[in-house]
């Protein structure tokens, strides 16, 4: 492309320089040709005029006076009646420039001029078009250069720009280049650097929660379905299947969550749910664990709560501050329920060293984590719970009280009657 803008450029230069060259030749050939012209009909009258004017004085006409009459470079022959001619320089020889006069007494003047003193004017006149016309062409080039560089570096960048989306790196170069077509296409490539950039963080994002997400309830499941296998009671395979049926349908909720979320953070699916029900399937998805870690789960507070939300998702931040305190508390994991103002408050807490002072509320931010765990948890819990239009706090850094905040049903009459739930252990 670049070397035909250049081409393109030296092309139109060359035709302007060839129609109004050869046009300038023209018209500079026949004013010197006329110039020339006029000159020596001039000298001719000039000279037709001494002539008279000796003739009425009667002084003598000759070749020394009237020399100085007329240019060196031409001739003259003048003719008087009954005198013999008088000749002035040297005839010239090849195509001449001839001017004749007559006078009043019969004299008559014949000037002449060589028309290669035309010529050579001419061809000094040829030489600087010529030299002008260079000095335009060098000077067409110099800008068609700089024109075609100024163009196709643009170009070449927004090529390589294009490229490198092309190549997995969405990053947006803010280049601009002070062409506002080219600035256009700059502006429509950055901002699909930005979308693409945003599309693949949230799906780096989706899959990162996701995977932290369900491995711990796929470990779960993996243990009820051992256990499983190892009996013999119908009861329990029963009874163990149920749960292990629960955890899945809780695990495609949590998902369809993620993927809503990672799309439209805005968009919930809230409905008004039994809090007490959410509760107990998380008590008995997670008894193994307990067991297996010599641990206790303690459950009090009140009972016939109706919240609203996404029981999935609730189920799946719930099971995260199990986890959480499970993983880096000690002692026992205390489940209460209360309510505050027209919030259900579900308070998780352990009798461990609790959340370090330097982090406090950053807990919830993504890769943050005082234990060397993958910080993700807390901070996709928290999504969780706002997209349903709660919230997730740390009331108590030490011992630890996480608090998750859920909108109660409104109306009177449609919360069931609310009884304080006695202490339950889990050992």
């Amino acid at each position: 492309m670049r070397r035909r803008l250049i081409n393109s450029t030296l092309a139109v230069v060359l035709v302007v320089i060839a129609v109004f060259g050869i046009s300038l030749v023209i018209v500079e050939t026949r004013t010197i040709e006329n110039s020339a012209q006029e000159s020596v009909q001039s000298e001719a009258v000039r000279l037709v005029s001494s002539v008279e004017g000796r003739l009425a004085g009667g002084e003598r006409v000759e070749a020394g006076v009237l020399q100085q009459q007329i240019a060196q470079d031409r001739y003259a022959r003048v003719e008087i009646p009954g005198r013999k001619p008088i000749e002035v320089g040297t005839r010239p020889e090849g195509g001449l420039i001839v001017s004749e006069q007559t006078g009043e007494h019969g004299e008559r003047v014949r000037v002449e001029e060589s028309r290669s003193a035309v010529s050579k004017e001419v061809g000094r006149t040829l030489l600087v078009i010529l030299a002008v016309a260079l000095l335009a062409v060098v000077a067409a080039v110099f800008l068609a250069v700089r024109q075609a560089n100024r163009l196709t570096a643009p170009l070449t960048d927004l090529a390589e720009t294009a490229e490198r989306l092309g190549s997995g790196d969405p990053r947006p170069r803010h280049r601009r280049y002070g062409v506002p077509e080219l600035d256009r296409v700059a502006d429509v490539l950055d901002g699909s650097a930005e979308r693409i950039a945003r599309m693949l963080t949230a799906e780096r994002r989706l899959a990162a929660d996701a995977s932290h997400q369900l491995r711990t309830p796929l470990t779960a499941l993996s243990m009820r379905l051992e256990e499983i296998t190892l009996t013999d009671d119908p009861d329990t395979v029963k009874e163990e299947a149920t749960i292990a049926l629960t955890q899945v349908e809780r695990l495609t909720d949590v998902v369809q969550r993620l993927l809503t979320n990672s799309r439209d953070p805005k968009t919930g699916s809230a409905v008004t749910f039994d809090l007490d029900e959410v509760i107990k399937q998380q008590l008995e998805e997670w008894r193994p664990a307990i067991r297996a870690g010599g641990r206790a789960l303690v459950r009090s507070g009140k009972q016939g709560l109706r919240a609203v939300g996404t029981p999935g998702a609730v189920s799946q931040v719930i099971a995260t501050l199990i986890e959480n305190s499970l993983t880096h508390g000690d002692g026992a994991v205390a489940l209460r329920t209360r309510v505050t103002g027209n919030q259900a408050v579900v308070e998780v807490s352990d009798e461990g060293p609790g959340v370090p002072t330097d982090l406090g509320a950053r807990v919830f931010e993504r890769t943050v984590s005082g234990r060397n765990s993958t910080g993700l948890g807390l901070a996709v819990a928290r999504d969780l719970a706002e997209a349903d239009g709660g919230r997730l706090e740390l009331l108590q850094q030490r011992p630890p009280v996480f608090a998750l905040f859920l909108s109660m049903e409104a109306g009177p009459g449609s919360r069931g009657p609310e009884r304080e739930e006695p202490e339950e252990r889990e050992d």
